[in-house]
């Protein structure tokens, strides 16, 4: 089974085990599960190589998957593994984060099967406009708010925005994680990665683990990876691994967070970070540590490597990169887990966030950013960590709980 299926099906599992809870009906699973409209798209660009020009299509999607308690709200992403089932589950799965953090958005997911890397920055751009163009009937201020996800970034998110205001006037609004120059929020960049950090720092000192006592291992370092890095530094955590696509490097002493921002930006890698030895992505994961953080991919830990993971705590950055096998065995050994639905919730907060000063034509600074996503999200885990606490169950279940009983609530006070 490929990776995408697992996920999948874990997905599935957390799912029908909060339903399960809740009592919920196979009507009413089936309502929650739905998607109100999934759209499926062929996106012309014309591909400029050796000096031809040649017409090619690429297939687009998206998925709105429930809007009870606001507008659709979720990323785009540009991948050719992009599929409606992927995007149909993430559509899903924002649905959830948005309700967990008690924000006025529902869920959606968009994306279109491409490889950006193939793609120069002009065909980069067709292919961003024309996408917009035909989803313009059915994305909008307060309809449904793209944002950046896996191959897209804040400049097609520009592109979206200008090419969205031909037809409909200048909407600020329309997409989140802009450029700061066009209406983008300050704090937007580190907000999933500093939240990451937030999170993982607030649930240590509930299992008695200090900053100075603690070795912190972090799998993946890209944006989330590398932001939670920086914070969880600042608080005087010790970093003692980090990886990339191409592998990891490992120093038991701690290793200078700008020293490797700096290797990775003149060598494009983490590999020969001087200091350090090296480590397979596989076998950083069990390295001795009291927190590790997954922030690379989905269903890296397994239950294959379940048993060999050393940490104490683990805090999700990436979305579900621990498998529903793996999840059961870890608990059963006292593992504490941050479940991905709150852990990363952050990048989603901040949307909201520059959403919100798009509406009222009013910028926040840096700090006050940071400081309302500190907020919301010891908020948000104090009422999870209640509910885990009152019911005897783990984080991830109580997360899923709260979020889903939001949700269908909303739902029955609408009449839906």
């Amino acid at each position: 089974m490929d990776k995408k299926c697992i996920c999948q099906e874990t997905q599935r599992h957390f799912l029908n085990k909060a339903f399960d809870r809740l009592k919920l009906k196979g009507a009413q699973r089936e309502l929650l599960l739905s998607s109100f409209r999934e759209t499926r798209i062929t996106v012309p660009v014309t591909l400029r190589h050796n000096g031809e020009n040649t017409l090619h299509t690429f297939q687009g999607y998206r998925v709105q998957h429930n809007h009870a308690r606001g507008p659709f709200k979720g990323g785009l992403r540009f991948h050719p593994d992009v599929n409606m089932g992927e995007i149909r589950a993430l559509a899903q799965l924002m649905t959830w984060k948005t309700a967990l953090v008690d924000i006025p958005f529902g869920g959606a997911k968009g994306g279109v099967s491409v490889d950006p890397q193939q793609l120069n920055e002009t065909e980069l751009e067709e292919l961003s406009r024309r996408f917009c163009q035909k989803m313009a009937p059915i994305i909008g201020v307060h309809e449904d708010i793209p944002a950046p996800d896996i191959g897209t970034n804040p400049q097609v998110m520009a592109w979206m925005l200008d090419e969205y205001s031909k037809t409909h006037g200048y909407r600020t609004a329309i997409v989140t994680g802009k450029p700061v120059e066009l209406g983008g929020s300050a704090g937007r960049l580190e907000a999933t990665g500093y939240g990451v950090a937030h999170l993982a720092h607030k649930v240590a000192e509930t299992i008695s683990l200090t900053p100075e006592h603690s070795r912190v291992v972090i799998q993946g370092f890209g944006n989330v990876g590398s932001h939670t890095a920086i914070a969880l530094a600042s608080k005087g955590y010790k970093i003692i691994a980090l990886s990339d696509v191409n592998g990891g490097v490992v120093n038991e002493t701690g290793i200078l967070i700008d020293h490797a921002l700096r290797h990775i930006a003149e060598n494009g890698t983490l590999t020969g970070l001087s200091g350090c030895s090296s480590v397979s992505n596989a076998d950083l994961l069990e390295l001795p540590c009291e927190i590790l953080v997954p922030a690379a991919l989905e269903a890296t830990i397994t239950c294959d490597n379940a048993g060999a993971i050393q940490a104490k705590l683990i805090v999700e950055a990436a979305n579900m990169p621990v498998t529903h096998g793996a999840d059961e065995q870890l608990q059963q050994r006292g593992v504490v887990i941050v479940p991905d639905l709150l852990a990363n919730v952050g990048g989603v907060l901040a949307s909201y966030y520059e959403w919100v000063q798009n509406l009222q034509q009013f910028p926040w600074d840096r700090e006050t950013v940071l400081a309302r996503l500190e907020s919301r999200l010891s908020r948000t885990y104090d009422a999870v960590s209640v509910l885990a606490n009152e019911q005897q169950i783990d984080l991830r279940c109580a997360a899923y709980e709260l979020a889903i009983r939001r949700v269908e609530h909303a739902v029955r006070l609408r009449g839906f």
